[in-house]
């Protein structure tokens, strides 16, 4: 038996031979040319209902540090604090503090996993106008309210910048793709672990089509005209191949999320002893299997994983350790009481999910994790 943890499927190359030869006799293999044009107006109009725009990006820890440098602006008057969740992946807070920003941990809730609205209403009115961002992360391509995030915008009058990296092709509860109308940047990744998988790449949606401009030319070290930097900024363009293998995974999208669903689905009936993330959207664009272990087999986690490996199953643990957990972070954060953090990482396994797992393979991985932690 073999079942990885991952199983990586972006577009097949070999199958696009065509398309890169008409890449190849255009000359132009990146600079936001003709195909990624053609990819960020597909992506609108098919996943956010043609509202708002997109800009593509190297890879989502580009978009974060781009939307995260524009949302405090050219000087952020005493503002020094991130304010992001503690489970969530390092791509997260080394954004915050590419941006010379500390970041600044929060809870989350028991049930979905996502920022606790309540944590964050602690911290905020803790730390107060030296919280320059908000930086919520949509746990496993789950769903996060974003109304919540407009009112608490406005309340604390602070920005928003939502890490959805495994978000893309998600819906939420009104079947919309997951940031539809969301009025600042929502920043996903396009990595080949995802669901929504290229090689390497990125996408950032705003409602507002000014904020993607601007952050256009930040992608673009900063050119606001051509060869003339006006802005703060990077070279985090995405390839005209990238944009290739994008389009073709998008015509592909649809088959992958219900096969991903209809395997989360199997994993939930089949394991129900265990406890589940509670998914609040209509879609999810799942990644691999979360679930946590009963408190009776928590400590006896890196023993199953093994035992599964043993069997040829993958099996992990993310996000575990928590950020505040890694010495890096440890060194360079702030954090509040992160009581359920603690307790969800301490219990996190995750099993395997792919474009093209079987459900026969589900049964199998859930036989063998009853088997091994019996």
């Amino acid at each position: 038996m073999n079942i990885p943890l991952l199983k990586p499927s972006p577009a097949r190359l070999s199958g696009l031979v065509a398309e890169l030869a008409a890449i190849e006799a255009s000359g132009q293999f990146s600079n936001f040319g003709p195909v990624n044009a053609r990819f960020e107006q597909e992506m609108v109009a098919r996943l956010f209902g043609g509202n708002g725009a997109c800009l593509t990006v190297s890879n989502a820890t580009a978009g974060l540090m781009l939307a995260i440098r524009n949302a405090i602006g050219e000087n952020a008057h005493g503002r020094r604090y991130a304010l992001m969740p503690s489970f969530t992946f390092a791509a997260t807070a080394q954004a915050a503090l590419w941006n010379g920003l500390t970041p600044l941990f929060c809870d989350i809730d028991p049930q979905t996993w996502a920022p606790s609205a309540q944590a964050e209403e602690e911290i905020l009115e803790r730390y107060g106008a030296a919280v320059a961002v908000v930086v919520p992360y949509a746990t496993f391509g789950n769903s996060v309210d974003l109304a919540h995030y407009e009112r608490l915008s406005r309340r604390h009058n602070v920005p928003v910048v939502v890490d959805a990296a495994a978000s893309l092709g998600s819906q939420d509860a009104g079947g919309n793709g997951f940031g539809t109308g969301f009025g600042q940047p929502v920043v996903f990744s396009m990595h080949t672990t995802k669901a929504f998988a290229t090689l390497e790449g990125g996408l950032v949606y705003c409602a507002d089509a000014a904020v993607i401009a601007r952050l256009r030319a930040m992608a673009n070290f900063g050119f606001d005209e051509p060869r003339i930097a006006s802005l703060p900024g990077l070279n985090a363009k995405m390839s005209e191949v990238g944009a290739l293998l994008g389009l073709a995974k998008l015509d592909q999208l649809d088959a992958v999320i219900e096969c991903r669903e209809a395997a989360a689905a199997r994993y939930r009936a089949n394991l129900n002893e265990y406890d589940f993330q509670h998914l609040t959207g209509r879609r999810t664009a799942h990644m691999f299997m979360p679930l946590l272990l009963p408190e009776s087999r928590a400590g006896r986690r890196h023993e199953i994983v093994r035992a599964l490996g043993e069997r040829g199953i993958g099996a992990g643990s993310y996000f575990s350790p928590h950020l505040a957990e890694h010495p890096y972070f440890a060194r360079n954060c702030a954090k509040g009481d992160l009581s359920v953090t603690e307790d969800v990482a301490r219990r996190i396994l995750v099993l395997p999910l792919s474009d093209t797992i079987a459900l026969e393979e589900v049964d199998e991985v859930c036989r063998a994790l009853m088997a091994v932690s019996a």
